[in-house]
């Protein structure tokens, strides 16, 4: 089993950048798909970025392509989120997840929120303007 936890979260201004990491304990880290995840109050948790096992594939939410950047380090264990140029709308709570299934690449279909356990326990990122 894996356990995640993220950090690296904060408040920062409109056009700023921000870097989170999601560190991993566990023995199936590098066999697995990674995904960001993040979620306003009151409303679904929702695709931010996705990375397969071994970083071949990745795939964005529309709304960050272009300014997000995700990473992993299976050395580390890690994976990260790199965010630039962030607006009020990506304030939310940040999370990373595992996916269930091993060795998935991501050509394409944009896997499901419920593809992804576990989870860790997010990350607050808010965007000032």
């Amino acid at each position: 089993q894996v356990q995640l936890v993220e950090s690296g979260g904060g408040l920062v201004q409109a056009g700023g950048s921000l870097g989170l990491s999601c560190a991993a304990s566990g023995r199936t880290f590098d066999r697995r798909g990674m995904g960001w995840f993040r979620q306003v109050l009151g409303k679904e948790r929702d695709i931010v970025a996705v990375i397969s096992w071994n970083g071949e594939t990745t795939l964005y939410a529309d709304s960050v392509k272009g300014r997000f950047t995700i990473s992993r380090d299976n050395a580390k264990n890690t994976v990260y989120l790199q965010m630039n140029s962030l607006t009020p709308d990506d304030t939310a709570i940040y999370y990373c997840a595992a996916d269930k299934t091993f060795w998935r690449q991501y050509y394409g279909r944009s896997p499901l929120t419920g593809d992804f356990a576990p989870w860790g326990q997010g990350t607050q990122v808010t965007v000032s303007s």
